[in-house]
């Protein structure tokens, strides 16, 4: 017989603190969502769009010719891809589809350890500041929890990598690190460029300089109507590389468009074998005075299949200063954001739960 979890204390001991997870609570023989995990019915995903609309998201670029003829083509795909949805998916990337098979399968791997081997990751007993395995996004602050349980790898250095990320996916995590990066240089060049700046070396690590890998793992939901994997939320950073696997469940806002006619509504973006899902983050947002979107997104769980995926984040360095480039704020008239230390967003942005795009209010400057 399944434990009762109708006392919240209780439930979060089991899940939260002696880090069981999601898994433990689907692992125990739950038959429904217990109540902390039920959300406001207007986050609940239930009658959200299947299909993706437009194009917008169901094809993917390929970055194989941004060295070839096609180059202009591609730059314009990319760019006005950042300029209106924020996601795109890319192929020809680099990464081989076994690799990337390998990568899903070393997250299923860590996931299937028992508990109390991937509570030692858990924040305050893991035995390096840069791994934390855990479970939602804020648990302390969210008033409704999330359907996912994840471990977060940063990379320091090549020995702290080999050291202290879990033995069951480092050597896959660090290899995808190290491939995401290159791509993201890549990305971030054409980006900037398009705005009319050529970075140097330094300024371009100063925006990347900070690389993170997350394994989540969204596990089987008796009631995914009820639930959601991942509520709506943008990346604080500046690019986020992401693995999806074939089950599908991410989900992107597109925003109202007066000039388009075109209405708000959320679409999925499709998984599509061997392409990885790109999405501009609010860091970039920033520095483009607003002209490249921050992707606001959100996961939807499933009764069918417990499902992984695999994001690398390219953050800024703590001390960086972020703020609208000053040519562009010229050429806008104005600001749109104030320029702050990454470290002090950052600190905001995980001190509240996820609630779409507001962690942009950070940084915004009213209009008088």
């Amino acid at each position: 017989m399944a434990p009762s979890f109708d006392d919240a204390n209780a439930l979060i001991d089991f899940v939260v603190r002696d880090g069981n997870g999601v898994k433990g609570l689907v692992d125990s023989g739950i038959s429904q969502v217990p109540e902390r995990y039920i959300q406001p019915p207007d986050e609940r995903m239930e009658k959200v769009v299947e299909s993706s609309k437009d194009g917008f998201s169901s094809v993917p670029i390929d970055l194989s010719k941004l060295d070839g003829p096609d180059h202009d083509q591609v730059v314009e795909a990319i760019v006005k891809a950042a300029e209106t949805l924020g996601f795109f998916q890319v192929i020809n990337h680099g990464m081989p589809l076994d690799f990337l098979e390998s990568l899903k399968n070393a997250a299923h791997r860590f996931f299937a350890l028992p508990a109390d081997a991937k509570s030692v990751y858990l924040k305050g007993v893991s035995p390096s500041p840069s791994v934390k395995y855990g479970t939602s996004f804020a648990p302390e602050q969210e008033k409704a929890l999330e359907w996912k349980d994840f471990v977060s790898m940063v990379y320091t250095n090549d020995g702290d990598a080999q050291q202290h990320w879990p033995k069951e996916c480092k050597e896959e995590a660090f290899d995808y690190l190290k491939s995401s990066i290159e791509m993201v240089r890549r990305l971030l060049t054409v980006l900037i460029g398009n705005l009319g700046v050529t970075l140097d070396d330094s300024r371009l690590e100063s925006l990347i300089g900070m690389k993170m890998v997350n394994m989540n793992f969204y596990p089987i939901c008796p009631n995914p109507e009820l639930t959601v994997g991942v509520g709506r939320h943008s990346d604080m950073g500046t690019l986020t590389v992401l693995l999806q696997d074939g089950i599908g469940g991410l989900y992107v806002k597109l925003e109202e468009s007066k000039l388009d006619g075109r209405k708000e509504e959320w679409i999925e973006i499709p998984p599509i074998p061997g392409a990885l899902v790109i999405n501009v983050g609010d860091s970039l947002q920033i520095l483009s005075n607003g002209r490249y979107k921050s992707a606001e997104h959100r996961v939807r769980t499933t009764s069918k299949q417990s499902r992984v995926s695999v994001p690398f984040f390219a953050i800024p360095r703590p001390t960086t200063k972020i703020g609208p480039l000053r040519h562009l704020a010229e050429l806008d008239g104005g600001a749109i954001y104030r320029e702050v230390e990454f470290q002090e967003y950052m600190s905001n942005f995980f001190g509240h739960a996820h609630d779409g795009k507001k962690s942009l209010d950070f940084v915004k400057i009213s209009a008088n």
